[in-house]
């Protein structure tokens, strides 16, 4: 186990408020790590998803840093622009 991963587990066990805000705040940044790797990967940059998205730099640059509100309609706007499919699992 890794320092961070036993950091991580030390203070759930500890901070009831970390514990349970830590899980959906790394689903969050997981979602936006994994929408940029997919641009990345395309080939894309930030300026050039925008543009074939029709927005601006800047929204990408929101989406891919701050994924918590984003819409499925958008988020399979996103990947589509990428060439990918976009696949939802609830475990």
């Amino acid at each position: 186990m890794s320092d961070l991963q036993k950091y991580i587990t030390k203070r759930k066990a500890i901070d009831p408020e970390f514990a349970e805000n830590f899980e959906s705040g790394y689903e969050e940044f997981k979602i936006g790590v994994l929408l940029k790797m997919a641009r990345e990967e395309a080939g894309y940059t930030q300026a050039e998803l925008a543009e074939k998205l029709n927005t601006k730099k800047s929204a990408i640059s929101r989406i891919e840093n701050h994924a918590k509100d984003i819409k499925l309609s958008t988020l399979e706007k996103f990947v589509q622009a990428l060439g990918k499919k976009l696949r939802l699992e609830v475990a």
